[in-house]
């Protein structure tokens, strides 16, 4: 940390105490004037089928939820708002700004804490009340709200010890207050506002800064602002719209790259601060409060990455950080894709025929945000009038797609990785994946990236999964290109690039490299050339490595779970739906296939935080000294 982070953090202990000491007294709630009301910006009469939120509503109502892969879990009723359902830990009730909710001992698995705590159960409830009128659901929102109130007193607990939480907590409060309103019980309805302003107002002192001014900076303004813009009860309500509306045209830039390349370099967080961008674009457009066109450009650039990214059958590799949380989820679909669903709402908002063909369908998640004229935007758009040629470069964020036959049951597609580490000095969610590629045909997935699978616990594997090991590239000395210096931060970045980018009818040809292994005693340049041969569907992937002493190097393949892997004389065969891909490997070493592997780790895929499955991967070895180069062949046969 620099210096000034340093002495901010510092300041920040300070005040933290001062409040928690009482020397500093949080001002009292203002009465609200509630003769000035907002615009809706969620629509009840979005034409929805109620049976699925009805169902959804009735075990929320029981204290019966999904967490991440855990599912019908039982957080109580009332629910135990301070205790994490995966471990039984009750978090004490201590002053939030001071709560270290890192330390598992102390509260838990926080992910799993926190998760209900952002009460989009509650959106659920006031959608089935909004569809059906039934009181039962209303009733149930009422009753849970009520025991969170008195469960999280104001500043206490773990549920106040993140803006972030607050936001998002905010926002799923507004759409649930659009939907019960009018509110007839005015206690309730004093109690609710009371904490509504307290939230923002934590939120409006207590914003992400420095090397923290991630995504967290972008969830917390987004949440002033929708607190804002639906509840305009308070004098400071304006200034909450301006100071978040002000940090959020600043941030869409600062953290996402023109070519629409999320700067923490992790492909979740691409949708969830989309979520972040668009849900304020929405409720601020219904209260004439506008963003630049340079604001709507960038989230419309966003999406545009998120379609390049997506093969025929709707895959997304699982680059980066992924923690399946959710601002806000709208729609009960089991089915449902924060992707597909994302390119829906673009292909509205911004008229565009390839994101319609990308999302397929319009979801209901659109339909609650855009009303009921939203189906009829998108049954009428033209997609071929209104389509993009696919970009295939992302030279800003470092991603290039080499391909052909795209959006055909024929097409290849590889996203070759050349971008930075991540976003700030501890690029907390990115992985040291420089130079590794993923890898479908005809939208099946061959070569994946195995995703993330822990957090904040489990630390021998949330190594192991954010390390070179864990993705499709080469390894130097056993090492990673980047050093790893805690669960979301990296002491050392390797520095990546691309050298060359050529695409034709015939041939694409992608040539980077990265700095990562300068580091080592004697210093290694990696430089990766792949290179697609689109009538042979042959794909070449050369190693070069620039080095003066010997060194072990490892190149990893990881498949698909789905794949049937078999070795052959020259390498291996990966086989799935009538589609075959042959890898031919470097002559010059030793190969091994690993499957559900614990030293060394390997052979293991996580499609869902907390949770992995056994798969394949594919080792080669060799001991080299002397510049190297290093050729795989992979032939692929429909």
């Amino acid at each position: 940390m620099s210096p000034l982070e340093i002495a901010h953090r510092t300041l920040r202990a300070m005040q933290a105490r001062a409040e928690s000491s009482g020397l500093v007294r949080a001002p009292a709630v203002p009465v609200p004037n509630l003769a000035i009301q907002a615009r809706p910006w969620v629509h009840a009469d979005a034409g929805v089928d109620p049976a699925p939120y009805v169902a959804a509503a009735q075990r929320a109502a029981h204290g019966r939820l999904d967490i991440f892969t855990r599912r019908d879990v039982d957080i109580g009723l009332p629910p135990r708002w301070n205790r994490d359902p995966k471990t039984g830990v009750e978090a004490p009730l201590a002053f939030g700004k001071l709560l270290d909710y890192r330390d598992a001992d102390l509260v838990g698995d926080i992910k799993y804490l926190w998760e209900p705590n952002r009460h989009l159960h509650l959106v659920t409830l006031a959608q089935a009340y909004a569809l059906t009128n039934d009181p039962r659901h209303y009733q149930a929102l009422v009753e849970h709200l009520e025991s969170w109130f008195i469960a999280c007193p104001f500043g206490r607990g773990p549920n106040w010890a993140s803006a972030l939480e607050l936001g998002i907590r905010l926002v799923n409060w507004a759409i649930a207050w659009q939907l019960v309103s009018p509110i007839e019980d005015l206690d309730f309805r004093a109690r609710w506002l009371a904490s509504i302003y307290q939230h923002a107002q934590t939120i409006r002192g207590w914003f992400s800064a420095h090397s923290s001014a991630n995504n967290h900076l972008i969830g917390e303004a987004s949440g002033l602002f929708i607190a804002g813009v639906t509840w305009p009860h308070w004098p400071e309500s304006r200034e909450w719209v301006s100071t978040a509306k002000q940090i959020l045209e600043r941030e869409a830039l600062a953290q996402n790259a023109p070519d629409g390349v999320n700067r923490e370099q992790a492909v979740w967080y691409q949708q969830f601060v989309l979520d972040m961008l668009a849900l304020p674009l929405l409720a601020g457009r219904a209260n004439g409060e506008w963003f630049s066109p340079t604001y709507e450009s960038r989230v419309e650039a966003m999406m545009d990455f998120i379609a390049s990214l997506m093969d025929a059958r709707g895959n997304v590799p699982m680059i980066g950080d992924a923690d399946d949380g959710y601002l806000v989820r709208l729609d009960q679909d089991p089915d449902y894709s924060p992707f597909r669903s994302a390119l829906a709402l673009g292909a509205v908002l911004f008229r565009r025929g390839d994101f319609k063909l990308k999302a397929a369908a319009l979801d209901d998640k659109a339909r609650w945000l855009l009303g009921p004229g939203a189906d009829a935007q998108f049954r009428e758009l033209d997609c071929e009038a209104t389509r993009l040629p696919m970009r295939q470069a992302f030279p800003e964020g470092g991603y290039y797609i080499v391909g052909s036959d795209f959006d055909t049951p024929r097409e290849i597609r590889a996203v070759v990785d050349a971008g930075p580490l991540g976003y700030t000095s501890i690029a907390a969610h990115g992985h040291a994946d420089a130079l590794s590629f993923t890898l479908s045909v005809g939208g099946r997935e061959f070569l994946i990236d195995p995703g993330t699978y822990a957090y904040h616990t489990q630390g021998v594997w949330r190594h192991y999964f954010r390390g070179t090991s864990a993705h499709n590239t080469l390894r130097v000395d056993g090492a990673d290109q980047s050093e790893q210096g805690g669960n979301f931060m990296w002491t050392r970045h390797a520095r990546a690039a691309c050298s060359l980018w050529l695409s034709s009818t015939e041939k694409d040809s992608f040539e980077g490299w990265h700095d990562g292994y300068r580091r080592l005693e004697d210093p290694v340049t990696h430089r990766r050339l792949i290179q697609l041969d689109k009538e042979a569907r042959h794909l070449v992937v050369e190693d070069a490595l620039e080095m003066a002493a010997v060194h072990d190097i490892e190149i990893f393949f990881h498949c698909a779970e789905a794949c049937v892997v078999q070795e052959t004389r020259e390498g291996y065969v990966l086989a799935r739906d009538g589609i075959s891909v042959r890898l031919r490997l470097p002559p010059n070493g030793a190969t091994e296939l690993l499957r559900a592997s614990m030293a060394p780790m390997a052979g293991w895929v996580s499609r869902a935080f907390d949770q992995r499955v056994p798969t394949h991967t594919i080792v080669w070895r060799a001991r080299l000294g002397a510049p190297a180069l290093l050729r795989t062949a992979i032939q692929i046969e429909l």
